[in-house]
């Protein structure tokens, strides 16, 4: 059988990894799972990969176009087994029901291969742990809160409040980030087509004066004549910069330094922080509600943050509960939460109702969110138009003032 190398979390939340033989992926997820470890990843193995390089190579001719499980898959199949299982629906006729009622043929595989491994005699979330890559580690983590305690429909009605939360925040952030994305991308166009179009035209012109033009006019033409000789030469640079840029946040290094750059990013970086903190906090909210204790939750929650910089101060707070200290400590070393938060985690923690406090700071951050996202129009439309006027004011002092000298020059003659 070939080995697979895994990576996951324990039942402690200490990450930990190491190499399994097994007939499949699912096989591994399946021994993975009744160890007590929770899959994050499950790769064939090095040793493995000669072995199974033709059928991997088949299988991705298949799957190239291959439907996958979208969220808004898992989304719906949260809310639909909730109503289901509250109704008294028993799970195997509620998957059943859902499996005939999905449109995805991806996901009705994967509902059809859950049944299969429940009709076997394996607990559901060991079966949903079989497909890493639809359910989530702390999707798997709430479904095992669930089983253990009896709550397993008020946990997947939690899960879709969550689930429709982090979608509605990432929707917001995206929607932030797409207008000024677009200007920006149009302004370099525009010097693209400016400097390789327009300016040899004017230079063709300029050319037949025989006078000596303006510095800013001879700043233009060298950096026109610089990008039509060596365009190519440009683009193969962005394109190159573009690949190391997507080769650099592929390592962990390089994603964590650039997931804090980006929360220093003016005006949008302040939006990102606090639509990821707001997941935070309703993540938190979550757990605890559904009774995992406040360490596993601090774990569990590090999955769900998106950002791997917030991610380890949450690891941090974790590390900082496990020696003894308080929320309120952990927090304020986190130097990630405003002081208004702080004081609600403080107010939370001496009342015992930390998960109602992180709610409300949940909800807190959606709201300023929102708000920020109303106002960005506003704050950003005077950087963009000062660029623009910049470039405008470059390209008329450089193209028009030899004109304008040719001109006093023959009237005075």
């Amino acid at each position: 059988m070939p080995n697979f190398a895994y990576r996951g979390r324990d039942a402690g939340g200490q990450m930990t990894q190491g190499v399994l033989e097994g007939a499949s992926s699912a096989a591994v997820a399946d021994d993975l799972s009744s160890r007590g470890i929770i899959p994050l990843s499950i790769t064939p193995a090095p040793e493995s990969a000669a072995r199974t390089a033709f059928s991997l190579g088949k299988l991705a001719d298949l799957q190239l176009f291959k439907q996958k499980v979208e969220h808004i898959d898992v989304l719906m199949f949260s809310r639909q087994i909730y109503t289901l299982l509250k109704a008294g629906v028993p799970i195997m006729r509620a998957l059943t029901g859902l499996q005939e009622s999905s449109i995805n043929p991806a996901m009705k595989e994967v509902i059809q291969e859950v049944r299969e491994s429940l009709d076997s005699g394996r607990e559901l979330s060991v079966s949903l742990a079989r497909h890493p890559k639809v359910f989530s580690a702390f999707y798997l983590s709430m479904v095992r809160v669930g089983e253990m305690t009896g709550r397993l429909e008020e946990v997947f009605i939690r899960l879709f409040d969550h689930m429709e939360f982090e979608s509605f925040m990432k929707q917001q952030v995206k929607s932030a980030l797409r207008y000024p994305s677009f200007v920006i991308t149009a302004m370099v166009g525009a010097m693209f087509i400016v400097n390789i179009f327009v300016i040899p035209v004017f230079a063709k012109v300029f050319a037949g004066f025989n006078a000596e033009l303006p510095l800013m006019t001879r700043i233009l033409l060298g950096f026109s004549n610089f990008m039509v000789s060596w365009w190519h030469v440009l683009i193969g640079a962005m394109a190159a910069a573009f690949f190391a840029f997507r080769s650099w946040t592929g390592t962990a290094a390089g994603k964590l330094k650039w997931d804090e750059l980006k929360l220093g990013f003016p005006i949008a970086g302040k939006i990102i922080r606090k639509a990821t903190l707001a997941r935070f906090a309703r993540s938190f909210a979550l757990a605890t509600k559904s009774g995992v204790p406040i360490i596993q939750a601090l774990t569990t929650v590090a999955m769900t943050v998106d950002n791997d910089y917030i991610a380890r101060k949450v690891e941090n707070m974790r590390e900082g509960v496990e020696r003894g200290e308080s929320i309120l400590t952990v927090a304020t070393k986190a130097a990630v939460f405003t002081p208004v938060v702080l004081q609600m985690i403080a107010v939370g923690e001496e009342s015992g109702a930390v998960d109602e406090m992180m709610e409300e700071i949940a909800a807190m951050y959606q709201n300023e969110v929102q708000y920020e996202l109303k106002t960005l129009a506003q704050q950003i439309e005077p950087i963009l138009i000062t660029f623009l006027g910049v470039m405008v004011l470059v390209l008329a002092l450089g193209i028009f003032l030899p004109i304008w000298d040719l001109g006093k020059a023959a009237i005075k003659k």
